[in-house]
């Protein structure tokens, strides 16, 4: 355990003190670290977030006191008579299955703890640490068990750690792409419908619709044709793939279609294996890339729901490459080049590469031909190596039973790790599903599979995005790109005029005649963010220009048609 995690540990039981000094009825649960603070659970008390002030002073207070933290192992009677007023702490005792049990004592406090912890309060930074918000929390985590009400607190190095940290996640609030999402009318979710299940409103649908031509084209101009496949199919398929195997909890119910069970399709992959195997297969044809938005269903936890970047329905933009052994490297190469170039265009320049190999001395617990398992890593390993001057992360163990991976991080404005894009070889599929091709010397052989997600998630990606950019979109993806607000009623005409070129030009423009102020509406369009606010007047009509607002900054007057060149050009390079 680090020192942070030991300071961390040891502000759980200074708050445990605090409370029970101010409150002596609350009984205790228990208090552990977390990744940026500690907590710890009570019973028979009801805090609000007012009180919190209150608990931080009385335990900065201890902390002034110079408290030792001091370990004891006692046995188990002895523990139950420390504890004889603490329930949940005589309920944990049950569970420790030595006779021995470990026990801190710190001041006036002792709680049931195997540490470690520090060995002085006065190794706290007094105002490193801040109590953050309370929540309900269920005994040990389950729901047969008592609600009790857990205090969550902060703790850094620093005061100056713990303020950029705080600063950090409001600013994270700010960026919530389920609120930037509702303000700029994109997506809602609805009840009725069901949870996990995104309806997207006009201006979302067109941004999805966007992203979605952009990532298709990019596959078409590298060699891919599309494939289109239903959103069901019968459990055989299914059973045959080992998902219902394997997969099962995290699928829905069956469908009962002519006495017949189909499912909601979690994946793509098996149709696309099917139309492969529809036809003998000859060496000339491949590689053969197969690339589809193909929307799938899976079940999530209505706990782990979080608007875009954990639905239960989402499209994938999914793709099949197979190849022959010696297309391998070729062809991971082109994937990651791709890759590369689309979140360039989007944005997001600096991306982590992670490779996921079988572990090395446990070879035998995956699926796979040993030399089939050599060659996919090596190809892996080489094409990664050639592509990314920065490296790799190699992860010995992290592989798939039936293959090994890449997956792809892009890091978004705020410098946070998302997990996005995975390109990974299946020796599954191809065995189960029995896949093969004539070779030069007409013999069969089983072909490589690869896997390749490279915005993964649609809607996953979206919601990264949306927090990434903070709703402000490139001209090229936005889904308004400009509105045309006339002065006042005289230059309605002229406004409508523009509107229909810019329309003729398939520039994506709103005409704004609602009778708002001029001030109001360039506000209102620059709460939207929308990239252009085009003001027209008797001048503008005069000299046949429009004056130009971008994203807030006034450009001043330009004619109509640089203005649509501009425009064009933007889109057409897509922001590179």
């Amino acid at each position: 355990m680090s020192e942070m995690e030991k300071k961390r540990h040891s502000l759980a039981h200074i708050l445990a003190e605090a409370v029970k000094e101010l409150y002596p009825q609350a009984t205790l649960g228990m208090g552990p670290a977390t990744e940026n603070g500690f907590y710890y659970d009570f019973d028979n008390i009801t805090i609000r977030e007012e009180d919190l002030s209150r608990i931080e002073e009385k335990m900065r207070e201890i902390i002034e006191k110079g408290v030792k933290f001091e370990k004891k192992i006692v046995t188990k009677e002895e523990a139950r008579k420390l504890f004889s007023n603490e329930p949940y702490k005589l309920e944990l005792i049950k569970e420790i299955e030595s006779n021995e049990v470990s026990v801190y004592k710190s001041g006036k406090f002792t709680d049931l703890c195997e540490g470690p912890h520090i060995k002085n309060s006065k190794e706290i930074d007094p105002e490193s640490f801040k109590l953050d918000r309370t929540a309900g929390a269920y005994f040990k985590g389950s729901e047969n068990n008592p609600m009790l009400q857990r205090i969550y607190g902060l703790a850094f190095s620093s005061k100056k750690e713990l303020q950029e940290f705080i600063e950090k996640r409001e600013e994270a609030e700010r960026r919530d792409h389920r609120k930037i999402g509702k303000d700029l009318g994109l997506f809602m979710f609805d009840e009725e419908v069901g949870q996990g299940l995104p309806l997207y409103l006009p201006k979302g649908a067109m941004l999805r619709h966007l992203l979605m031509e952009f990532a298709m084209d990019t596959y078409l101009q590298n060699g891919y044709e599309i494939v289109s496949t239903p959103h069901i199919a019968r459990e055989d398929l299914w059973e045959r793939s080992g998902h219902l195997k394997f997969y099962k909890d995290d699928m829905y119910g069956p469908l009962s279609v002519d006495e017949k069970n189909y499912r909601l399709k979690p994946m793509n992959c098996p149709f696309h294996v099917k139309m492969y195997n529809s036809a003998t297969r000859s060496y000339r044809e491949l590689p053969i890339r197969w690339a589809e938005m193909g929307t799938v269903y899976r079940y999530e936890k209505s706990g782990e729901l979080h608007g875009l970047t954990r639905p239960r329905a989402f499209t994938q933009d999914d793709a099949h490459i197979i190849c022959q052994k010696d297309q391998l490297k070729e062809e991971i190469l082109g994937a990651l080049r791709i890759t590369d170039y689309i979140y360039n265009a989007l944005g997001m320049k600096d991306l982590i590469f992670k490779l996921s190999v079988r572990d090395p001395d446990n070879p035998d617990n995956y699926f796979g031909k040993d030399d089939d398992w050599k060659e996919a890593e090596n190809s892996l390993k080489e094409a990664l190596s050639s592509f990314s001057s920065s490296g790799y992360e190699l992860d010995e163990g992290g592989a798939a039973f039936y293959a090994p991976k890449i997956d792809i991080d892009a890091i978004d404005a705020m410098g946070r790790k998302w997990q996005l894009s995975t390109i990974q070889i299946d020796f599954n599929l191809p065995y189960r599903f029995e896949m093969s091709y004539i070779d030069k010397e007409g013999k069969e052989k089983t072909p490589f599979m690869i896997h390749r997600a490279l915005l993964g998630s649609i809607e996953r990606f979206l919601g990264v995005y949306i927090e990434h950019t903070k709703g402000k979109f490139p001209a090229w993806l936005s889904p308004e790109q400009a509105w045309i607000i006339p002065v006042s009623e005289k230059s309605n005409d002229y406004a409508a005029e523009i509107h229909e070129k810019l329309r003729k030009n398939r520039i994506r423009t709103v005409l704004k005649k609602e009778g708002e102020t001029l001030s109001k509406t360039i506000r209102n369009g620059e709460m939207q963010k929308i990239p252009f606010l085009l003001v027209v007047g008797e001048k503008e009509k005069e000299e046949g220009s429009v004056s130009v607002r971008y994203h807030g900054n006034d450009e001043g007057m330009v004619s109509l048609e640089n203005f649509i060149e501009r425009l064009k050009k933007e889109t057409m390079i897509k922001g590179l």
